[in-house]
């Protein structure tokens, strides 16, 4: 009986111990010294130094507050005390800072983003105008010059006769043919050809495309005027000859055909080689 009656006064003393242990914690989590300090290191207040100072005839009574924040207090407490408000989230704190740095490097983020997908939706753009690949969805190739430079994939490649030359009859061709000048407006016409085909086939940026669209296109213009024209010289050369040859006593052989420059001196040549 008299240990148990022992270890039943334990108990009682154990949980008194308990009970107020527990007012004494309770009491030191709501020290109003704690909270002020909390206050202090968020955003309520920065002044709120308890504990307050007591005084009597000008002597420092408050033993508490002369070891925290007085002349017994050390250095670190007194600068703290007597510094620069430091709340990390006052109105222009560190902490609000930061956040404002976040939220202005977010958007530079965002117009980083922006002129990123701008450059690569524009080299996207650029490649597609680059490769010959795509060069038949031009918008511009099919508006204009794919109606313009039709022409030139219609024309013969090695015309053979005055239908393919655009010619107005066989004599023509045969005139011009005797001359060489077909020989030569072959050859202009071979050129023409080939930078159409590079201006197709070639890989290059779309402006330097459409410059070789545009200087092919003047090529041929310039081609066409040039048959036209000795088409219709060498048209009036013929009604010349056929009205001299009706008409002159002094009409041409019918053998006679126009020569060039060079055949004319090789035949005078010819002609008079034995006599000097």
């Amino acid at each position: 009986m008299e240990n148990l009656f022992i270890q039943l006064i334990r108990l009682q003393l154990l949980l008194v111990a308990a009970a107020v242990s527990a007012q004494l914690s309770v009491k030191r989590l709501n020290d109003p010294a704690i909270v002020a300090q909390h206050k202090r290191m968020v955003f309520e207040s920065w002044g709120d130094w308890r504990p307050y100072p007591k005084y009597f005839l000008g002597v420092q009574t408050n033993f508490a507050y002369a070891t925290v924040w007085g002349m017994w207090a050390p250095k670190i407490n007194r600068d703290y005390k007597d510094g620069d408000d430091i709340r990390p989230l006052k109105p222009t704190g560190v902490q609000n800072q930061r956040f404002a740095e976040v939220k202005y490097e977010e958007q530079e983020a965002q117009k980083i983003k922006a002129a990123s997908d701008t450059i690569y939706k524009r080299s996207v753009q650029d490649f597609a105008h680059w490769t010959s690949a795509a060069v038949d969805a031009d918008p511009l190739w099919l508006l204009y010059y794919k109606r313009m430079l039709k022409p030139i994939t219609e024309f013969p490649d090695t015309p053979q006769n005055f239908v393919e030359w655009r010619l107005k009859d066989e004599q023509t061709y045969e005139t011009l043919n005797s001359i060489g000048t077909l020989k030569r407006l072959q050859q202009e016409l071979d050129m023409i050809k080939e930078k159409y085909s590079m201006s197709r086939s070639m890989d290059m940026p779309r402006g330097k495309r459409f410059l070789m669209y545009h200087e092919t296109l003047l090529r041929w213009r310039k081609f066409v005027q040039e048959l036209r024209k000795h088409n219709n010289k060498t048209t009036l050369l013929l009604d010349y000859k056929n009205i001299l040859k009706n008409h002159s006593p002094y009409a041409l052989p019918t053998s006679w055909t126009p020569t060039s420059g060079q055949q004319i001196i090789q035949n005078i040549m010819n002609q008079y080689k034995h006599r000097y």
